[in-house]
């Protein structure tokens, strides 16, 4: 059974592109460009609880970077190093092997040097920390929220939940919807070219890892505003297709989680630039509401006109998924 230094010798040392000293000292080494300020995040995954413990390695080392790398992405900033602390059972060269594989794609795919980090033996638990560059003074924050400004979502968020559902035997997705939500579940897209180009036009922003709209009360929290969400301009009309009942579809648009796309805030008045950078990115940006000068209040404004209030809580793991 090879050591534990054989494994990170053989499994995630990688040349560094831009790191003084990465893996194989007792720390690393680097350097924040001029004029930038370092953002810094850490989630853990934990076997039974972010993921089933059968998951594909490969699919899991992806997932394990991808959802701090969508930390970043939400703040407006640009991946560049990552640290990995590894809890595993064994050292299973047939499983560590197809996990960094995953893991480097991500790296890859988003221009980061894996830096350091360190393994022990015990139940299946990994945890990145993750570092990012942006220029001093440009990170988009939960904080920044004002009355009168739209709130944008990205992409799909529902199909991860769908995804999930269908692993689970909750239900049964349509042939042609199944690959691509149990994709978004286990393959998450950080949205980081969308992060970088919202600098200067958001005004608030987090990732959908808990519920759009659980994560939604965050902003408002800590911007100190409520919003309105129009029922009727929310994405739901592909996740219906997908699994064939509007109340499954508008959980999952609104509590599911595990999408790791953008909730955001913008001024009324750059409507015409977030239609541009859509269709640059060629990345749909869904308009789902307005923020409220009625502090904590959340509303949902129904196809008729109604307004009801809402008080939803996203998951907690200490708690109750709501």
């Amino acid at each position: 059974m090879p050591s534990e230094f054989a494994l990170i010798r053989r499994h995630f040392t990688r040349p560094a592109r831009h790191t003084d000293l990465a893996v194989g000292d007792d720390a690393a080494l680097i350097r924040a460009r001029p004029g930038m300020q370092l953002a810094i995040s850490t989630d853990m995954l934990v076997a039974g609880t972010h993921f089933f413990a059968d998951t594909g390695p490969e699919d899991l080392g992806w997932k394990t970077l991808a959802v701090n790398v969508s930390d970043l992405a939400a703040m407006g900033a640009e991946p560049r190093w990552v640290v990995l602390a590894a809890s595993l059972p064994s050292a299973d060269e047939s499983w560590i092997a197809p996990f960094a594989k995953g893991f480097f794609a991500c790296c890859e795919a988003f221009g980061i040097d894996a830096i350091g980090g360190d393994t022990t033996r015990g139940p299946l638990n990994l945890c990145p920390t993750i570092f990012g560059e942006l220029p001093l003074g440009q990170a988009i924050t939960r904080s920044g929220g004002r009355p009168g400004d739209d709130l944008w979502v990205s992409g799909a968020p529902g199909r991860a939940a769908l995804g999930l559902a269908h692993l689970k035997a909750e239900i049964q997705l349509a042939p042609a919807w199944r690959d691509p939500c149990v994709a978004a579940l286990q393959r998450p897209q950080p949205r980081v070219a969308l992060g970088l180009a919202l600098r200067g036009l958001a005004t608030a922003m987090l990732d959908v890892s808990d519920g759009l709209l659980g994560d939604l009360d965050h902003i408002l929290e800590l911007s100190g505003v409520g919003a309105e969400v129009d029922e009727a301009a929310l994405p739901l009309a592909p996740l219906i297709e997908a699994c064939g009942d509007t109340d499954r579809a508008f959980q999952a648009c609104t509590a599911g989680g595990d999408d790791y796309e953008l909730l955001f805030a913008a001024p009324a008045g750059r409507r015409d630039d977030l239609a541009a950078l859509s269709a640059r990115l060629d990345l749909p940006l869904h308009r789902i509401g307005r923020l409220t000068d009625t502090p904590g209040r959340l509303q949902l404004r129904r196809a008729d006109g109604r307004l009801d209030s809402l008080a939803v809580r996203g998951y907690d793991h200490f708690g109750r998924d709501a």
